[in-house]
């Protein structure tokens, strides 16, 4: 089954579900429908709400048909499931989100930050320091580091856009999977100085390391994003 047209019909569908084109609780077209309107096998189609089930945005009713179980939420979440980036999340909840990038810089790792990075020592990085707004509050300082063969023409004006948009639509990447480690640590004085927290509140930082990988199974990234304890959230859907 070509995934890409899999992937076409799951985007397609989320993005109708999230636009409010399918309202919450309300039933999809039929299975018949979809498969007309998108010139799909069954097979396929189903592939793809299965993926919606998976990732709780719809829930299959026997009998009935596929009903929308999607709702946005006033404070930003991300997904555990799914690799997205910082602006698809935004849009997804309905916020308006900017970037300031505060550092842009480029070097070869070393034997230290081979360690935590899992890059080859030797390898030629781009490293970014973001600053994440959300309707105009910062709440995550980002940590990047690209690698430079895969992520080639990276600029400071792409990075305050959308750095994955570049990848995969202008470079053409396919990025499959990310690992993710989540921690929580003491908060530092550059995270007091842009995240504007005080202290004397918060002592700790809610951080997500990930390190991901393209089709071609190179790991192309790797990413420290450090979250404001008090607007964190990060959510799975559990199916049984």
């Amino acid at each position: 089954m070509p995934k890409t047209i899999y992937e076409t019909i799951y985007r397609d569908l989320k993005q109708k579900i999230e636009a409010n084109v399918y309202s919450y609780q309300e039933l999809l077209p039929s299975e018949h429908t979809l498969i007309q309107d998108y010139h799909c096998s069954r097979n396929t189609l189903r592939r793809a709400v299965s993926r919606l089930v998976t990732d709780g945005y719809v829930q299959t009713i026997q009998g009935k048909g596929v009903r929308n179980i999607y709702q946005p939420i006033a404070q930003t979440s991300f997904t555990i499931g799914e690799i997205e980036s910082f602006r698809e999340s935004a849009l997804r909840n309905g916020q308006r989100p900017v970037t300031k990038v505060l550092l842009f810089t480029e070097f070869s790792i070393n034997e230290k930050q081979a360690a935590y990075t899992g890059f080859p020592v030797g390898a030629e990085i781009y490293y970014l320091q973001r600053l994440h707004y959300l309707d105009e509050l910062p709440l995550i300082l980002n940590h990047n580091y690209f690698l430079k063969k895969a992520a080639y023409g990276l600029t400071r004006e792409i990075a305050e856009q959308s750095i994955y948009q570049y990848l995969e639509q202008t470079l053409h990447m396919t990025i499959v999977n990310s690992k993710r480690v989540m921690t929580v640590e003491k908060m530092t004085e550059i995270d007091e100085k842009y995240l504007g927290m005080n202290a004397d509140d918060y002592n700790c930082m809610a951080v997500v390391s990930s390190h991901t990988y393209n089709s071609d199974g190179v790991m192309f990234e790797y990413t420290q994003s450090r979250h404001r304890p008090d607007y964190f959230r990060f959510y799975d859907n559990a199916v049984r």
